[in-house]
């Protein structure tokens, strides 16, 4: 676990791209020029109903740093980095395995959406082919920095237990972020309050409430979660798989 820490923004070029300060993400995900594959670089060979692979490397790529968004699978959310893109599709590093969906879109921060058709995947990497071309310009340029950013937030609605002035109540989490949670319950919470949070398939999570608008409430957790642990505690809980998961609760 870790304190929360900010964004750091460089410029590269004509373009502002952004490195998430994450550890041991960040080491784990530099780019480097021999890997910054395609749809089409390696992996099964593509359908016959998809572009050859030297139609899809014609299309100028751009390498993206670190850039995170999200999966979504049949309507399940999952985190994912995009690593590299191009009109035609885009390189994304995963956390845990392709997520089996009839459906694959990929969500950018700001909400845009763009379908995807899986081409190859191997150590840890997807290549997946857009299924309409996209202004890449979208996928590398944060368009939009004079608004406030936002923390990724998963969609996750799981059940859960709220530990607070000596009570437990029901709830019920609505979404996950490396640094809080938004529940739903009918306990009334006070603002600053510190509260537990125990549910099936996630660790003991600690938090303080910091907005309310009952019955909903957000909390920031006072320790945070890695990008990569986030990423695979989430896929745990939308594929319901049972693991075992430290406890996070502060002493």
């Amino acid at each position: 676990m870790k304190a929360a820490q900010g964004l750091r923004f460089r410029a590269l070029g004509q373009h502002e791209m952004f490195i998430m300060d994450l550890d041991p993400v960040s080491s784990a995900m530099s780019v480097d020029s021999d890997d910054a594959g395609m749809p089409g670089d390696s992996g099964p060979a593509l359908p016959p109903s998809l572009p050859v692979a030297a139609d899809m490397r014609a299309a100028p790529r751009f390498t993206l740093l670190l850039r995170s968004a999200k999966l979504i699978a049949d309507g399940q959310e999952f985190i994912c980095v995009l690593r590299d893109a191009s009109k035609t599709g885009v390189k994304l590093r995963l956390f845990h395995p392709l997520p089996i969906a009839q459906k694959l879109e990929l969500e950018l921060p700001e909400g845009t959406r763009h379908a995807l058709e899986p081409v190859w995947e191997r150590d840890g990497h997807a290549g997946c082919r857009f299924l309409e071309p996209v202004d890449v310009q979208t996928l590398i340029d944060d368009s939009r920095d004079h608004l406030p950013r936002r923390p990724l937030r998963i969609q996750v609605h799981n059940h859960a237990r709220v530990a607070a002035h000596g009570d437990i109540s029901e709830a019920h989490i609505v979404n996950l972020s490396q640094q809080g949670a938004c529940i739903e319950c009918r306990e009334h919470l006070m603002l600053g309050e510190r509260v537990r949070i125990e549910a099936d398939l996630l660790p003991t999570l600690t938090a303080h409430v910091c907005w309310r608008d009952a019955p909903r409430y957000g909390l920031v957790f006072e320790q945070s979660f890695h990008l990569d642990e986030l990423a695979r505690t989430i896929e745990r809980v939308q594929q319901g798989r049972e693991e075992g998961a430290p406890n996070r609760s502060a002493a």
